[in-house]
Order: C-alpha cells, then sequence, then structure tokens
C-alpha cells in the first residue's frame, strides 16, 4: 500500500510538472499569437474550435477511458494475456472512428463554414482539422493503455514534444509559407497542429510497442471476442452522450458570437469580444488547473481498482482528501487572480479588456476545479454514464441561456450563462458523489477556512505593498512577488485557522517516502462520525 501511494504521487508531480509546462508554453503561446494576429483571427480560430471539438469527440468516442478501465480490470484479475487483444480491438476502434469523423469534417467543411459559422474563412482550416482526427485518436488509445498500467509519464514526455514541436511548426509557417491575413493565420495555426499531431503519434506508437512487448507479449489460444464486447460496454455508452453533449456544446459556441452580432455588434467586434474570452481569459484561468487534471487523470485507474477489489474504505479516503487539496489549491489560485487581474492582464495581452475578464471569471475557479476532480472520480467508480448525463443536461441548458441571454444582453448575457453551467454541473457530480459513497463534508475546514485566508492574505499583500512600494507599471518581476507573498501569506493563515493542521503537513510529507496513509486513521474516523458509521454499515453487509 505505501509503494502504491509513493507511485500515485510521484506520477502526479511529474504529470503535473509536465501538464504545467506545457500549459505555461501554450499560454505563452496563445499571447505571442494575440499579439501577431490579433483578437479578431483568435476569435474566428476558437469558433472553429467548436466544430473540431464535435469531431474529435467522434474519431475518439471515448476509447481513452474504454481502455483505462478494461485494462486495469484484465491486470487486476491477473489476466495480463488479454492486454495485447485488448489493445488490437481498441486501435482498429480507434482507427474506424477517427477515419470516419475525417471523412465527415472533410466534405461538410464548406457547408459548415459558410451556413453555420457565417465565414468563408474557416473552410480550409476546418478540412486542415480533419487530418489530424485519425491520428490523435489512436493515440487517445496508447494514452489509455499508459494510464492503466501506471507509466504516465511517457503519455507526458510525447505530449511535451508534441507542445514544442507545435509552436515550430506554427511560427514558421506563420512566417515563411503563409500570405497575409487572417485566413492564412488560421490556416497555419491548424497546420502546425497536424505536423506535430502526426510527430507525436508515431513516438507514442512505438513506445507503446516498445512496452507491450516487454510486459504484455502476445499469447496464441484466446479467445478476443470478449474483449471487445466488453470495451463496447464501455465505450459507445460514453460515446453516445459525449455525441451529444459535444454538438450541443458546438451549437452554444456557434451562437455565442451570431448573438453577440444580433445584440448590436459588428462581426468584428463580436469576434474580438469572443476571443478576448475564449483565447485569452479562459486560458489564464484555467492555467493552474493543469495540477488538478493531471492528479485526477491518475485517480480513475486507482478507483476502479479499489472498486474491483471492494475497498470502500479506501474510496472514501481518496475522495476526501482530493476534495480538501482541490479547495484549498483552487481557492487560493481564485484569490491571487482576482486580486491581481489587472496587473496580470496589462502584463499578458496589453491593452485589451484580458484582465476585466479574468477577474469577472476568477470566483469560478473553485467550481471548476473542483468539477475536474469530481468528474474523474465518479469516472473512477464506474458512474461515467451518470456524469455523461449530468453534461449533457448542463450543455442543453447553457445552449437555451445562449440563445435567450446573449442577444438581449451582450458579453454579460454569456458570463452568466458560464456561471450557471459550471454551478449546474458541480453540484449535481458532487451530490451523487456524496450520496453513493456517503462521504463526510467538512465545510468548516475545506470551504470556509480557506475563504478567509485568502480574503485576509490579498488584503494583507495589498496593504505591505502600499507601505514598501509605490505603484508602478505591471512588470513580470512586480507580478511573480505580489502573487507569491499573497501565497505565502495564505498558507501561513491556513495554519493558523486550521485548515492545514499538522497531520495534513505530516501526510503530505510522507507520500515522499511513500508511507502515506491511503486509508484513515482512528483520529480521522472519530473527527468524521460519518465516515466511520458509513464504513460500519459496509462491514455489517
Amino acid at each position: 500500500m505505501k509503494s502504491q501511494a509513493k507511485r500515485i504521487f510521484w506520477n502526479a508531480m511529474l504529470l503535473g510538472a509536465a501538464s504545467l509546462f506545457m500549459r505555461t508554453v501554450g499560454v505563452s503561446f496563445q499571447i505571442v499569437l494575440s499579439g501577431r494576429v490579433g483578437a479578431e483571427a483568435m476569435g474566428l480560430f476558437s469558433l472553429m474550435s467548436g466544430v473540431y471539438g464535435f469531431a474529435l469527440t467522434l474519431a475518439t468516442s471515448g476509447i481513452h477511458l474504454g481502455v483505462t478501465r478494461v485494462v486495469v480490470e484484465a491486470i487486476g484479475k491477473g489476466e495480463d494475456a488479454r492486454v495485447p487483444l485488448i489493445m488490437r480491438r481498441a486501435a482498429l476502434y480507434a482507427a474506424g472512428f477517427g477515419l470516419l469523423a475525417c471523412t465527415l469534417l472533410f466534405s461538410f467543411a464548406q457547408p459548415i463554414g459558410l451556413h453555420w459559422l457565417k465565414d468563408a474563412r474557416t473552410v480550409t482550416s476546418l478540412r486542415l482539422f480533419g487530418i489530424s482526427l485519425p491520428l490523435i485518436s489512436l493515440s487517445s488509445t496508447f494514452g489509455g493503455y499508459f494510464t492503466a498500467v501506471r507509466r504516465p509519464y511517457k503519455s507526458a514526455a510525447v505530449q511535451v514534444t508534441e507542445q514544442g514541436l507545435k509552436i515550430g511548426f506554427t511560427m514558421y509557417l506563420l512566417t515563411t509559407l503563409v500570405p497575409a491575413g487572417i485566413e492564412g493565420a488560421c490556416s497555419a495555426l491548424v497546420l502546425g497542429g497536424v505536423l506535430a499531431e502526426l510527430s507525436s503519434f508515431l513516438m507514442e506508437f512505438l513506445l507503446y510497442l516498445s512496452d507491450r512487448r516487454r510486459h504484455y507479449p502476445r499469447r496464441k489460444g484466446i479467445d478476443g471476442r470478449a474483449e471487445g464486447r466488453r470495451l463496447l460496454g464501455i465505450t459507445l455508452p460514453i460515446a453516445l452522450a459525449a455525441y451529444v453533449r459535444s454538438g450541443l456544446v458546438t451549437l452554444e459556441h456557434i451562437l455565442i458570437p451570431d448573438g453577440l452580432r444580433r445584440s448590436g455588434s459588428s462581426h468584428a467586434s463580436a469576434l474580438v469580444a469572443y476571443g478576448s474570452i475564449q483565447s485569452m481569459a479562459l486560458p489564464v484561468i484555467l492555467y493552474p488547473a493543469a495540477i488538478i487534471s493531471a492528479f485526477s487523470g491518475l485517480l480513475v485507474p486507482e478507483l476502479a481498482q479499489s472498486c474491483v477489489e471492494d475497498r470502500p474504505r479506501r474510496i472514501r479516503y481518496m475522495i476526501c482528501r482530493v476534495w480538501w487539496l482541490s479547495m484549498l489549491f483552487s481557492v487560493g489560485i481564485a484569490g491571487i487572480l482576482i486580486c491581481f487581474s489587472g496587473e496580470l492582464g496589462e502584463l499578458l495581452y496589453p491593452g485589451t479588456d484580458a484582465g476585466f475578464y479574468i477577474r469577472i471569471l476568477a470566483p469560478l475557479i473553485p467550481i471548476m476545479y473542483i468539477d475536474t476532480a469530481t468528474d474523474a472520480m465518479l469516472k473512477g467508480i464506474g458512474e461515467q454514464v451518470y456524469s455523461m448525463n449530468v453534461n449533457i443536461t448542463d450543455a442543453l441548458l447553457s445552449v437555451v441561456l445562449v440563445y435567450v441571454l446573449v442577444p438581449r444582453f451582450g458579453i454579460w448575457g454569456y458570463i452568466a450563462t458560464v456561471y450557471f453551467s459550471e454551478s449546474f454541473n458541480t453540484v449535481f457530480s458532487i451530490t451523487r458523489l456524496l450520496c453513493i459513497r456517503e462521504i463526510p463534508v467538512r465545510l468548516c475546514k475545506w470551504v470556509y477556512k480557506p475563504l478567509l485566508s485568502i480574503v485576509g492574505a490579498t488584503l494583507l499583500c495589498r496593504w505591505l505593498l502600499s507601505l514598501t512600494s509605490s505603484p508602478t507599471q505591471a512588470s513580470a518581476g512586480s507580478v511573480i512577488l505580489h502573487c507569491t507573498l499573497s501565497l505565502s501569506l495564505y498558507l501561513l493563515l491556513l495554519f493558523l485557522t486550521g485548515s492545514f493542521d499538522r497531520e495534513d503537513l505530516g501526510w503530505i510529507c510522507s507520500l515522499f517516502s511513500g508511507k502515506a496513509r491511503t486509508e484513515p486513521s482512528e483520529k480521522e474516523l472519530a473527527e468524521l462520525p460519518s465516515l466511520k458509521s458509513g464504513i460500519k454499515r459496509r462491514t455489517q453487509k
């Protein structure tokens, strides 16, 4: 059990670092691109990305989660010989859906661009998007395998390399191979990504072949039909629900610029406002989520294995710890971004409204990050169908709100929709997890004390800075100094308020040595009576 905790921690640290590095490079690249091609081009690219997102959902069709769960179950039952058969059928499944999505997007690019997106400049880019779909679908299969066998660092290495190649290819195309103009800029952005995806697929495929031959060599005489049925039993329900949700999300993104135009904005100004949120503010808001996303992805196989082994006590403890860490992290990030949104916006996107939108959207960070972790835990315990149903309902309500609110209230209608959508999704996901696993909630320690701590930390930071320095233009050094000081004060106040105590510190430190507990101590059971009673009831059954 100690080695398991150590593996989870170090894999999370590695993936978190890799993901954070890629987010850093990605956000920096977005800043460079925004300054080079303009907010209108970024808005047009974001508009096309909505259609591409639906095509990508069709191409992958739930294959990553399907491979992860089926391979974990096979290994957990000691049936390692099934792994090559699972992967062979998964690759056929991924290739089929990837080619289907590519064909459809390439064939219907012109009517989509002219009649849905209402911009002829999108047609070429949509066709280029289609080329990458089979590659991404197969790469997703290999990524699910590496997650299942607890070697996700191989996928992480490929993703880091892919990000570097994407930047290199894109900048080269922007400077030498495409004519000036928004259409050429969008084509360069898409084609750079396609070339990077091709390189990424080749690298991941070679890594998979090497890993599988070493750990799971093929054996003859094993019937693989059952593997295909089991895989389809997981992927198809997820895929069908994902199609509906992705289609609704695509419709929502198409309706937003159209609604902004109906509210009185011109086509260009609508794309600028849309691009300011989607391509400038949201990347900053979601940047720290790289750590939560990496950690949450590792929870899926761990919780799936705990379900196979029927260990409810460990599942509850892991959920409690994840919620606690997620809240402390997200509340701190939200407070810092709210406090220093002006400086960040001016530093990253000078002369734009990005800082204003960062401040408006930053209060959603705890809701977004908790939803990310909760969604991963629901998938880990086999509740992926419920999670997708919530996502579909959320997307449907968002489409209705965008259609009604954006033409009437403009960009504020869209912001109200984002708040409602994120809150709705998070509340229903958390409620489901609380009900089926009887998870105790410590609002004072997890919510109230962190909120008071970050408010006190940011106010104290502002006061200290007003005593020691005069207001100056935002610079990278001053922003880093302000954020670091606020974070240090936040951690201090967490200790003082008891939201982060000695036992919590000891638990985190023990992760480095692999001695961390994966089940609650007697002291924690005494403090959390609902957890103890839930364990007793399960034991009696």
